[in-house]
């Protein structure tokens, strides 16, 4: 993780963000064969009846959580690959509500967004929809949950 100390910020602690890793570890197994089932099947199936939409409805909303971080950052690394079926997975997560997103959460996908650069066009559609379901003020250094990718990079780049 790239620290943000320098910019006035305090990175997130170490301990946390290990902990996000090693619950998109823990889903990551199932998440990949879903989106690789996906991938070699019909681009229209409804969501529901596809793998990675049964991976969805296995889940709890931790599960969901960890999985839409996993998911996030596997569209991000990989934008030139095939991630059509990623990018699905990773909207139809943000278009869920009530998954108890946390701030540091919110945050390490603010995060790895702005680190992912102009190229990964989808970058912003997870986090941003997770920090509208957080309490105003919930995020730390005042970034207001409305926050649309242009002002995330102005706040970053302090």
């Amino acid at each position: 993780m790239a620290s943000v100390a320098g910019r006035g910020r305090a990175p997130l602690d170490t301990a946390v963000v290990q902990g996000f890793y090693d619950r998109m570890r823990a889903v990551a197994p199932a998440a990949y064969g879903a989106i690789e089932r996906d991938r070699a099947d019909d681009p229209t199936r409804p969501f529901a009846e596809t793998a990675c939409g049964r991976l969805v409805g296995s889940l709890d909303a931790a599960g969901l959580r960890a999985l839409g971080m996993w998911a996030h950052h596997w569209c991000m690394r990989f934008y030139d690959d095939d991630t059509r079926v990623g990018v699905r997975l990773v909207g139809e997560i943000a278009g869920r509500r009530g998954l108890g997103w946390t701030a540091d959460e919110v945050r390490w996908l603010l995060d790895r967004s702005h680190e992912a650069g102009p190229a990964a066009g989808h970058r912003f559609t997870l986090p941003l929809a997770a920090a509208a379901e957080l309490p105003s003020g919930a995020l730390p250094e005042g970034v207001p949950v409305d926050t649309v990718p242009a002002d995330w990079r102005r706040l970053r780049a302090g």
